[in-house]
């Protein structure tokens, strides 16, 4: 039997020699397809919103007998916008993880805004382009027989119409995550490009989220940034992983040199 032995040296910090990107760059991998299903996600969306009949954006019974109308579509959308926000959880845990070399305090923050504003947008009863709680109030809505059984299913449908469209403080810690993100990429970590349009992202992206009420189609010019820096920060991901080789296992001798261990 072989038996491996470990020099190190008295009050010499015990290494073995593996790289960051060997324990990590399973994640960073996992990141950057996360970062591509996003994309395709509310691409998508896109499509079916451009080429669908769009709900009415006023009036709890006109909606609801909408959903009621085009049930499968409507949950479709619903669907395609909130399955992003998981995909940019890990989007963002690994862009954490492998920025954390430039400022561990700056990345675990940035990393802890960005993680829960999008795992907290799974609490927020709307999406943007509805609520996959309206399709629960149209069903309540088409069993009702008089206008005071549906009486409270319109109200409910009434105040998520109403919290679509009021800017939300989820949207903007979103927002705030991608531009803390950003400006720790600037230190070199992805390079200048990925971090210059990140930066632009976030910080055009909190000026339309505390606007959206108002800016209309204006609105998407921020979306399809989202989209080009998501794009690069996929293709980054999977090249910072890949530059992380594994490697062999090392300790280091008496004089602080390295050695194969064996």
């Amino acid at each position: 039997m072989v038996q491996h032995t470990v020099e190190v040296a008295v009050g010499a910090p015990v290494r073995t020699g593996v790289r960051d990107g060997d324990a990590w760059g399973p994640l960073y991998r996992t990141g950057a397809v996360c970062a591509g299903l996003a994309v395709v996600c509310y691409a998508v969306a896109l499509v079916i919103v451009a080429t669908t009949t769009a709900p009415p954006t006023s009036g709890g019974a006109s909606v609801l007998a909408f959903v009621d109308a085009h049930r499968t579509e409507y949950i479709v959308r619903q669907l395609l916008w909130l399955m992003p926000s998981l995909f940019l959880m890990v989007v963002f845990l690994a862009l954490a993880v492998a920025l954390r070399v430039e400022s561990r305090s700056f990345a675990a923050i940035a990393g802890l805004v960005a993680v829960t504003s999008w795992a907290v947008s799974f609490a927020w009863p709307t999406t943007g382009d509805g609520s996959l709680a309206m399709v629960v109030l149209s069903d309540k809505f088409a069993d009702a027989s008089t206008a005071v059984e549906r009486a409270p299913f319109v109200g409910g449908a009434e105040l998520l119409i109403a919290l679509n469209d009021v800017p939300a403080a989820i949207g903007v810690l979103q927002t705030l995550g991608i531009l803390l993100i950003s400006l720790l990429m600037l230190r070199g970590r992805f390079g200048a490009g990925v971090a210059w349009l990140g930066t632009a992202t976030g910080a055009l992206g909190i000026v339309a989220e505390v606007l959206r009420p108002v800016l209309g189609w204006a609105y998407a010019f921020y979306g399809l940034l989202l989209f080009a820096w998501l794009v690069w920060v996929a293709i980054a991901l999977w090249r910072y992983a890949s530059d992380e080789r594994p490697s062999g296992r090392v300790a280091p001798g008496p004089a602080g040199d390295q050695r194969l261990a064996g």
